[in-house]
């Protein structure tokens, strides 16, 4: 990006921060789910599943954030449909303004809002047991990871925002998004599943996100898993922006 771009983008994402502030029941909607899930996996479902580790809570840790996450971008879809149906969109490029930064002003604050939702689902594990000896490296690594899975969903999110035509139609398609972790070894390991099951579960980009946050918060080897997990991240994001951006100049053209 050029100097004019990035401070056009930045005062979009100061506008859709403003946006977030003000509606804080967007924050609080994205996390009652995956924390609903939390306290369910650990008080109902956590004493009979057997996962080869004491503490549960640290098992499901990952996925739970990762739903999170995948429930949080639904909300980039919506906002884009909205300011499109608003025809805020169009007012922005009747202005001198870098049209790029409309599109990373929403794609940013993506990435806050979810950190925020990340951050208080921690909290909420560390009330009820979740426990880490990580050191400052591994915590990056894991906040690297997750968030370069964040942006790259966010353009997934993108696409529907722009060429969806009902307000149902950008948002539901995070509902598969947050099947994923339910067929992948974020709940239960995956030798414990079916043949056909495990097959998929081993195989999608979830198993090896979460196999390595996994390991990077417990201080594991991490092994080529999270080589496969930024394969997988890098390689959703490249097509998701490619398919984003095309969508977007269909849509200003």
């Amino acid at each position: 990006m050029t100097t004019h771009a990035l401070s056009d983008t930045s005062v979009m994402l100061g506008r859709s921060v403003r946006h977030v502030t003000r509606s804080l029941d967007t924050i609080i909607t994205v996390t009652i789910m995956p924390i609903a899930f939390l306290l369910l996996f650990r008080y109902v479902f956590g004493g009979a599943i057997e996962t080869g580790t004491d503490n549960y809570v640290n098992y499901l840790m990952p996925g739970i954030l990762l739903i999170a996450i995948a429930s949080g971008i639904s909300y980039t879809a919506y906002r884009l449909f909205a300011d499109l149906q608003r025809g805020i969109f169009e007012r922005f490029h009747s202005m001198p303004i870098a049209r790029s930064s409309v599109l990373w002003g929403h794609v940013l604050t993506s990435l806050v809002a979810n950190g925020i939702s990340v951050v208080v689902i921690l909290l909420t594990g560390l009330i009820i047991g979740f426990r880490s000896s990580a050191g400052i490296l591994a915590w990056l690594a894991v906040g690297g990871i997750l968030g370069l899975f964040t942006l790259a969903l966010t353009w997934v999110a993108v696409i529907p925002g722009l060429t969806a035509t009902t307000v149902d139609g950008a948002s539901a398609f995070s509902y598969p998004l947050v099947f994923l972790p339910f067929v992948s070894s974020a709940f239960v390991p995956t030798e414990t599943m079916p043949g056909p099951v495990r097959a998929f579960a081993e195989n999608q980009p979830v198993t090896s996100i979460v196999d390595s946050v996994r390991a990077l918060l417990e201080q594991q080897p991490v092994g080529s898993e999270i080589w496969t997990a930024l394969a997988w991240c890098a390689a959703i994001l490249v097509v998701a922006y490619a398919l984003a951006m095309r969508a977007y100049r269909r849509k200003i053209g």
